[in-house]
């Protein structure tokens, strides 16, 4: 069966571009040229991946992005001509799997598709196998069947990749991940992106298990070297 990609884009010409280059590898494309019937596809149709612009009209990519997010954990890019990091951080912090800026190689952006269905079919094929239905840190719980977080007996609500996270810094704990380390182990060794991810994750999880953020007393940072959960 062929993976199903949603494509919002307002650009007729790029969004007939991008659709031909994955045609070709065999995928289908349903099309939607603005944010309303995009978000509206988006959470009624299934899809394998979610290629989001950020700039449409009636939604922004960046409100669908927070919608689907509370629904679905599917691979989702985002697609934007605006190259600052103050952007690219936002994407990634509601959830996006990576973020494309214009003007880009079509040939690369199915190669990125690709690597982030690889890796989200890796990552479900885990999912199916027995495990530790719990792991416990202090009072930091993390219950791996319900997909459930817990400190101090309080539940905290994490995305697909934040809970990826905790879970891999709970499973080793005491131990010191660099970002690349985190990165290839989250999102794959073959997906193309960049480190910042990690960075803005690494905040947004702080946000949800710390008294304060910005004195950690378990996800805290080793100086010159990365991350590590301190277990004392």
């Amino acid at each position: 069966m062929k993976n199903r990609i949603l494509l919002v884009e307002d650009d007729i010409s790029i969004s007939e571009l991008i659709r031909d280059y994955l045609e070709i590898d065999n995928f289908t494309v349903i099309q939607a040229y603005d944010g309303t019937s995009g978000l509206k596809l988006a959470l009624n149709e299934f899809f394998n991946l979610i290629l989001l612009d950020v700039m449409l009209p009636g939604i922004n990519g960046f409100d669908i992005c927070r919608e689907i997010r509370k629904k679905s954990d599917i691979p989702l890019l985002l697609i934007s001509a605006r190259k600052e990091d103050i952007d690219k951080i936002r994407g990634l912090g509601l959830g996006a799997d990576d973020y494309i800026t214009k003007p880009f190689s079509p040939g690369e952006l199915v190669a990125r598709v690709k690597a982030h269905l690889r890796r989200y079919d890796r990552l479900t094929s885990e999912n199916k196998q027995p495990r530790e239905n719990q792991i416990t840190v202090r009072n930091l719980i993390l219950n791996i069947d319900s997909h459930r977080a817990y400190i101090n007996n309080r539940e905290v609500i994490l995305t697909a990749k934040e809970f990826e996270m905790l879970h891999l810094f709970m499973r080793h704990p005491d131990r010191v991940f660099n970002k690349d380390e985190i990165f290839d182990r989250i999102w794959g060794e073959d997906t193309l992106g960049d480190t910042t991810t990690v960075t803005v994750h690494i905040r947004k999880i702080r946000e949800k298990i710390e008294d304060n953020p910005s004195e950690p007393q378990y996800l805290e940072t080793v100086w010159g070297m990365g991350y590590r959960l301190r277990i004392i």
